[in-house]
Protein backbone atom coordinates (compact mmCIF):
# COMPACT_ATOMS: atom_id res chain seq x y z
CA UNK A 1 0.00 0.00 0.00
CA UNK A 2 1.18 3.50 -0.83
CA UNK A 3 1.97 6.31 1.57
CA UNK A 4 0.13 9.33 2.64
CA UNK A 5 1.34 12.27 0.87
CA UNK A 6 1.89 13.73 4.35
CA UNK A 7 3.75 10.64 4.95
CA UNK A 8 5.74 10.89 1.86
CA UNK A 9 6.62 14.75 3.67
CA UNK A 10 7.95 13.08 6.28
CA UNK A 11 10.12 11.10 4.53
CA UNK A 12 11.00 13.86 2.29
CA UNK A 13 11.95 16.07 5.25
CA UNK A 14 13.87 13.02 6.95
CA UNK A 15 16.01 13.15 3.27
CA UNK A 16 16.41 16.46 3.04
CA UNK A 17 17.40 16.87 7.26
CA UNK A 18 20.30 14.11 6.42
CA UNK A 19 21.45 15.85 3.28
CA UNK A 20 22.00 18.84 5.01
CA UNK A 21 24.18 16.98 7.76
CA UNK A 22 25.89 15.39 4.91
CA UNK A 23 26.88 18.73 3.51
CA UNK A 24 28.41 20.12 6.75
CA UNK A 25 30.46 16.75 7.30
CA UNK A 26 31.59 17.14 3.93
CA UNK A 27 30.51 13.44 3.42
CA UNK A 28 30.01 11.79 -0.08
CA UNK A 29 26.42 10.62 -0.71
CA UNK A 30 24.27 9.35 -3.54
CA UNK A 31 20.44 11.32 -3.64
CA UNK A 32 18.74 8.10 -5.28
CA UNK A 33 20.37 6.18 -2.54
CA UNK A 34 19.15 8.37 0.46
CA UNK A 35 16.09 8.28 -1.09
CA UNK A 36 15.49 4.37 -1.52
CA UNK A 37 16.94 3.92 1.95
CA UNK A 38 13.70 5.96 3.45
CA UNK A 39 11.28 4.58 0.92
CA UNK A 40 10.03 0.68 0.25
CA UNK A 41 9.01 1.69 -3.50
CA UNK A 42 10.23 4.41 -5.71
CA UNK A 43 7.81 8.05 -5.62
CA UNK A 44 8.03 10.73 -7.88
CA UNK A 45 6.74 13.04 -5.80
CA UNK A 46 9.32 12.48 -3.41
CA UNK A 47 12.30 12.56 -6.29
CA UNK A 48 10.79 15.93 -7.60
CA UNK A 49 10.62 17.68 -4.22
CA UNK A 50 14.17 16.28 -3.21
CA UNK A 51 15.81 16.82 -6.45
CA UNK A 52 13.66 20.37 -6.68
CA UNK A 53 14.92 21.72 -2.80
CA UNK A 54 18.48 20.25 -3.75
CA UNK A 55 18.57 22.23 -7.68
CA UNK A 56 17.37 25.35 -5.91
CA UNK A 57 18.60 25.61 -2.50
CA UNK A 58 20.22 28.87 -2.32
CA UNK A 59 17.17 30.83 -4.02
CA UNK A 60 14.99 28.99 -1.70
CA UNK A 61 16.83 29.73 0.99
CA UNK A 62 17.54 33.11 -0.14
CA UNK A 63 13.80 33.73 -0.60
CA UNK A 64 13.06 32.55 3.34
CA UNK A 65 15.80 34.87 4.41
CA UNK A 66 14.04 37.85 2.75
CA UNK A 67 10.93 36.63 4.24
CA UNK A 68 12.30 36.09 7.69
CA UNK A 69 13.20 39.21 10.35
CA UNK A 70 16.30 39.17 12.39
CA UNK A 71 17.18 35.60 11.29
CA UNK A 72 18.26 33.51 8.66
CA UNK A 73 17.55 29.92 7.84
CA UNK A 74 20.98 28.34 8.66
CA UNK A 75 20.00 29.68 12.37
CA UNK A 76 16.90 27.56 12.55
CA UNK A 77 17.44 23.83 13.37
CA UNK A 78 18.06 21.03 10.73
CA UNK A 79 14.36 19.69 10.63
CA UNK A 80 12.95 22.85 10.85
CA UNK A 81 15.07 24.00 7.42
CA UNK A 82 14.16 21.18 5.49
CA UNK A 83 10.61 21.73 6.43
CA UNK A 84 11.00 25.38 5.40
CA UNK A 85 12.77 24.55 2.21
CA UNK A 86 10.46 21.75 1.01
CA UNK A 87 7.25 23.97 1.84
CA UNK A 88 8.97 27.05 -0.02
CA UNK A 89 9.71 24.59 -3.35
CA UNK A 90 6.25 23.13 -3.05
CA UNK A 91 4.60 26.64 -2.70
CA UNK A 92 6.73 27.99 -5.29
CA UNK A 93 7.25 25.04 -8.01
CA UNK A 94 4.37 22.82 -7.60
CA UNK A 95 0.73 22.54 -8.15
CA UNK A 96 -0.30 21.42 -4.26
CA UNK A 97 -2.64 23.80 -2.56
CA UNK A 98 -1.38 26.48 -0.46
CA UNK A 99 -3.62 25.60 2.44
CA UNK A 100 -2.37 21.76 2.38
CA UNK A 101 1.47 23.02 1.99
CA UNK A 102 1.20 25.30 5.08
CA UNK A 103 -0.86 23.14 7.34
CA UNK A 104 1.56 20.43 6.41
CA UNK A 105 4.54 22.15 7.24
CA UNK A 106 3.41 22.82 10.26
CA UNK A 107 1.63 19.60 11.73
CA UNK A 108 5.69 18.16 10.76
CA UNK A 109 6.98 21.38 12.64
CA UNK A 110 4.51 20.66 15.79
CA UNK A 111 6.47 16.70 15.40
CA UNK A 112 10.41 17.76 15.23
CA UNK A 113 10.34 21.52 15.58
CA UNK A 114 10.21 23.33 18.96
CA UNK A 115 7.33 26.37 18.64
CA UNK A 116 9.99 29.49 17.96
CA UNK A 117 10.55 27.52 14.98
CA UNK A 118 7.33 26.64 13.91
CA UNK A 119 6.30 30.37 14.32
CA UNK A 120 9.10 31.60 12.41
CA UNK A 121 7.95 28.76 9.56
CA UNK A 122 4.42 29.44 9.75
CA UNK A 123 5.67 33.36 9.50
CA UNK A 124 7.66 32.87 6.10
CA UNK A 125 5.01 30.81 4.62
CA UNK A 126 2.25 33.72 4.92
CA UNK A 127 3.94 36.17 4.01
CA UNK A 128 5.19 34.20 0.75
CA UNK A 129 1.23 33.11 -0.18
CA UNK A 130 0.34 37.07 0.73
CA UNK A 131 3.23 38.06 -1.61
Amino acid sequence: MGKTRSELREKIMVILYQIDIYNERNVKYNVDEIIEDNLEIENDFVKDIVYGVITYKDELDNLANSLMNDWTIDRIDKSGAAILRMSLYELKYMDTPEIVVINEAIELSKKYSDESVRKIINAVLDKYIKG
